[in-house]
């Protein structure tokens, strides 16, 4: 079985939602996991928003824009009276739930609901397409199955154990659909898996039914070998290993969540990046097998600050980072690098949320410096201590350059360097002219 993943883009109007028919093979057994429409979610946002904020009116307004969108959807969609009625009668039902919170105490429970309408539509209309073109198809729903625990981490044997019956019970059936991003939580209400939304759904339903292969479809060809809104001539890559590949993500690739792949990795089910606009492009590969003697590519990842806390006492001391590390831990502040000297401890951070609490709480330990605008410049490839020459290509590449903070050595598989936001540019594009 594989599963196919295809984001808010490929499904963004009627006839890309159409012309999923050309990769959906429907005699291939496999799991489709659908985004919401492109802009759905944003415009839930906005709702959610304005009630939170107790304004019922612009809750209204907003409601009522992206209902009459769904209307021109349903209209464009569909060829068939019967199809349109059904897709009618599925938009109005949806839209009551939205517009039923008008009346109600609005609260983070209801937001979570709102924003679930989004994949619970694309999911069914495009069960409904399948339907009139007499497409065979299973609508999986997944509160059903997807549920994440207390610390909102998924739960995967439960995912296991309540979707394989679904797909036993349905022996004729090879093409099922569900829901991205949304899932129940430890307490049974609708809720969301937040980081890498439906690219973790795909993930997690390839670990649960140890899928042949995961596919995520989006409007790229695949991952990069530098950022190709800045830099020209970028090509795609075709293999990647899966610790490449959440280091890209992680440092700016925008086409994968750094913590989708993960139950992927975890299970060894390989992961294809492939492109709805161009489906005979072969895309990027990602899997358990690292390529030796070879760079990979460059991200960039902006809203870097960089902090640095000097003192003697960290001389020949013990304990002393881990002191410095509670503070960010007081105040759930993921650190992004660090790098340490006898006296000196550097480290970034890309949530500014607490900054001043936290600087002010470092300053018992020393004398504490902070710089904001900064950018992490990371190269991925083969950087393990039998490779020879590539750390000296990337640091020649950058000798023009200032550099604030340097991470190597952390990783087989990347360098990671801080530079002034306003060099990032200059230093994607020396990089990519030196390496490729």
């Amino acid at each position: 079985m594989k599963i196919k993943k295809f984001g808010g883009t490929s499904v963004g109007s009627p006839e890309k939602m159409k012309n999923l028919l050309r990769i959906i093979q429907t005699g291939e057994k496999q799991i489709v996991v659908l985004s919401a429409v492109a802009g759905t979610t944003n415009s839930l946002v906005e709702i959610s928003q304005a009630y939170l904020a107790g304004d019922k009116r612009l809750a209204k307004q907003l409601t009522d824009t992206l209902f009459e969108t769904y209307q021109r959807f349903v209209d464009e969609l569909f060829s068939t009276e019967e199809g349109r009625k059904n897709g009618t009668d599925l938009i109005n039902y949806h839209f009551s739930i939205i517009g039923s919170f008008s009346t109600d105490l609005f609260t983070p429970v209801e937001e979570k609901v709102i924003l679930a309408q989004g994949e619970l539509l694309s999911t069914t209309l495009y069960h409904f397409y399948l339907t009139e073109q007499g497409v065979r198809s299973v609508l999986l729903p997944a509160l059903d199955f997807m549920k994440i625990d207390d610390d909102n981490e998924p739960m995967v044997e439960y995912l296991a154990t309540h979707l394989k019956p679904l797909l036993d019970g349905k022996p004729d059936h090879s093409l099922f659909i569900t829901q991205g991003y949304i899932c129940r939580n430890f307490f049974g209400e609708t809720d969301n898996l937040r980081r890498g939304g439906s690219d973790y759904t795909a993930s997690l339903i390839g670990a649960a039914v140890e899928a042949e292969e995961v596919q995520i479809w989006t409007d790229i060809d695949g991952m990069h070998n530098n950022d190709p809104r800045i830099v020209k001539g970028t090509t795609p890559i075709a293999q990647l290993s899966f610790d490449e590949a959440a280091e890209l993500a992680y440092f700016g690739a925008k086409i994968l969540h750094p913590q989708s792949v993960f139950p992927a990795q975890k299970y060894k089910i390989p992961v294809r990046l492939l492109n709805t606009m161009d489906p005979s492009a072969p895309g990027t590969l990602i899997s358990n097998t690292s390529e030796r003697g070879k760079i990979k590519s460059i991200a960039a990842k902006d809203g870097i600050t960089s902090i640095k806390i000097q003192s003697s006492r960290m001389l020949l001391a013990y304990g002393f980072l881990r002191k410095v590390f509670e503070v960010f831990e007081r105040y759930k502040t993921p650190i992004d690098m660090i790098t340490t000297s006898e006296v000196a401890v550097s480290v970034t951070i890309d949530d500014r949320r607490y900054l001043t609490e936290i600087l002010k709480e470092l300053e018992v330990f020393g004398t504490v410096d902070s710089i904001s605008d900064q950018s992490i410049i990371c190269v991925v490839g083969d950087f393990s201590y039998q490779s020879h020459g590539f750390s000296s290509r990337v640091f020649e590449a950058l000798k023009h350059l200032s550099i604030r903070m340097i991470s190597y050595g952390a990783s087989n598989c990347n360098i990671s360097l801080v530079v002034d936001t306003s060099d990032k540019t200059e230093a994607l594009r020396s990089l990519h002219n030196r390496l490729f």
